[in-house]
């Protein structure tokens, strides 16, 4: 099967380094990103510089005081890498009465959601441009999350490359802590060798419990991006896995 490009991944990567998953104390971290170089367009560049100070958050290694930045109390949702920020403007957008803290690595990636942030007016996102391990580790705190996205992340499809995927124990059970009980984790692939990784992951991570008989049906709430349905037209896959915390 090809894999699609869909506007919501993180490709070459989304943005997390498996510090768990390593081949001894002597080497460096595996990562599951590689961070691309590219030129910004202007209007990517003038909302870095005009939204940036507002709406990109600042790593730091103190957990995260949602109720200060947004000024409301309200449900929190983590997305782990958004591309060019398409599919997680209009999630934004439709959900006003959750707040979303968004994490990703690629300046052009948060340059274009900054400028959908501003042509929408939304209020109710944040973004921070960091690893996306250390931001779960340091600055979201046990248990405040309602939700987590992870959305057509890299399928690093060749096998010598399949310990920089995302979804692994390790960063799985890091995932499940910051869950709140009754929380979601909801990821998303077009590739299917590793929607069976995935699938066979979460059904493994103590206190997760699959809301399907496997595969889930796309949420309502989740975007088509353009590129899946074009992929679905051609008769590509592609498999959504929502889990909750249950203990």
């Amino acid at each position: 099967m090809c894999c699609l490009r869909a506007a919501v991944r993180t490709a070459p990567g989304a943005a997390a380094t498996l510090r768990a998953v390593m081949s001894g104390p002597t080497h460096p971290p595996i990562r599951s990103y590689v961070l691309r170089g590219g030129r910004l367009g202007p209007g990517q560049q003038r909302a870095l510089a005009e939204l940036g100070p507002r709406f990109v958050l600042p790593f730091g290694p103190t957990p995260l005081d949602a109720e200060a930045v947004f000024g409301r109390r309200a449900p929190l949702v983590l997305e782990i890498g958004f591309g060019m920020g398409d599919a997680t403007a209009a999630v934004a957008a439709a959900q006003p009465q959750q707040d979303f803290i968004d994490v990703e690595v690629h300046e052009a990636g948060v340059g274009a959601l900054l400028r959908r942030i501003g042509q929408a007016g939304l209020t109710n996102l944040r973004i921070v441009r960091h690893d996306a391990v250390e931001v779960l580790r340091e600055m979201i705190a046990p248990g405040a999350l309602a939700g987590v996205h992870v959305w057509f992340p890299d399928p690093w499809h060749k096998a010598r490359h399949h310990k920089r995927r995302l979804i692994q124990p390790a960063f799985v059970e890091l995932l499940v802590s910051r869950l709140a009980i009754g929380g979601y984790l909801h990821c998303a692939t077009d590739w299917q060798p590793y929607a069976e990784q995935m699938l066979e992951v979460l059904s493994a991570a103590p206190g997760l419990t699959n809301t399907a008989a496997g595969y889930a049906p796309r949420p309502g709430w989740r975007p088509l991006t353009k590129f899946e349905a074009r992929g679905l037209r051609l008769g590509h896959g592609v498999w959504d896995l929502v889990f909750t915390r249950s203990s």
